[in-house]
């Protein structure tokens, strides 16, 4: 499934990198914790997380994630934005709590094991 498949179906707003929503996305991650993503993430997962500052685009760069979608109506930093437009990084948002959008990215097909 395309990035683009779950803007639209989970009407997320796009804060950057619409021109990258064509990638792939293979699996989800849901974690606040950095080292947690960076232990147990998998390359093309789609990472849901609450944190909005530049070190999560390092550590989804780091793990080839194929985006990001932040909840509960958090917006990236403008330094976050910034750093994610020059890799080349989608970041999404969503007024859903993490629960929600993890549930509905499942009933899509999307899963966290692989």
């Amino acid at each position: 499934m395309k990035l683009t498949e779950i803007v639209k179906s989970l009407n997320l707003q796009v804060a950057c990198g619409e021109q990258q929503l064509d990638k792939e996305v293979c699996g989800g991650y849901s974690s606040d914790l950095l080292s947690d993503v960076m232990a147990n993430s998998k390359k093309g997962d789609v990472w849901i997380t609450l944190q909005v500052h530049p070190n999560v685009v390092a550590v989804a760069m780091l793990k080839e994630i194929a985006g990001i979608v932040m909840i509960n109506g958090r917006m990236p930093e403008k330094e976050t934005i910034e750093k994610a437009e020059s890799e080349g990084l989608p970041i999404m948002t969503s007024d859903s709590p993490a629960f929600e959008l993890v549930g509905r990215l499942y009933e899509m097909g999307i899963s966290g094991k692989r």
